[in-house]
């Protein structure tokens, strides 16, 4: 993907998504906020997490069986439409958000909800729209018609 100004490297959602977890264990454990989960139900985050990192690897499996690159930025080789991708255009940032939310829930405070949405928007902005853009230039039509069936994150 070329929207990327020469020598600048963007940076990768793994970036964002570990400086989120960092974020929410510090919001945590200085500024916790409420208490809103409990124990033992907070430990339903740890379920949650694990469904949400199934959603990535299967979606990635299906990026491996098609030959086309999972790291962002790099020019795909093919439309993946199936499996997780009959639902969502991005089922691997929607798992990050499930796994950040399970974490929130697994952490029980309030404070560490807050950085979810900022997730999601800087995803949204810094990396799918560049994806996006460059999917449309590589796949055309087929690109356009699998975005009007499909939404963006769920």
């Amino acid at each position: 993907m070329s929207d990327q100004l020469p020598g600048k490297r963007p940076i990768l959602p793994p970036v964002y998504f570990l400086v989120a977890v960092a974020l929410m264990a510090c919001l945590h454990l200085l500024l916790p906020g409420a208490q809103l989960i409990g124990s033992p139900l907070r430990y339903s985050g740890l379920l949650l997490a694990a469904a949400a990192l199934g959603l990535v690897l299967w979606a990635a499996g299906h990026f491996r069986r098609r030959g086309t690159p999972i790291k962002p930025f790099q020019d795909a080789s093919a439309l993946v439409l199936e499996g997780p991708y009959r639902l969502t255009r991005n089922p691997m940032y929607v798992g990050l958000v499930g796994i950040l939310f399970g974490l929130g829930v697994l952490l029980g405070s309030a404070s560490p909800f807050v950085v979810v949405p900022m997730f999601v928007i800087l995803i949204d902005v810094r990396v799918i729209r560049a994806e996006e853009a460059a999917l449309h230039r590589t796949f055309g039509a087929a690109y356009s018609d699998y975005k009007a069936r499909v939404r963006r994150w769920v």
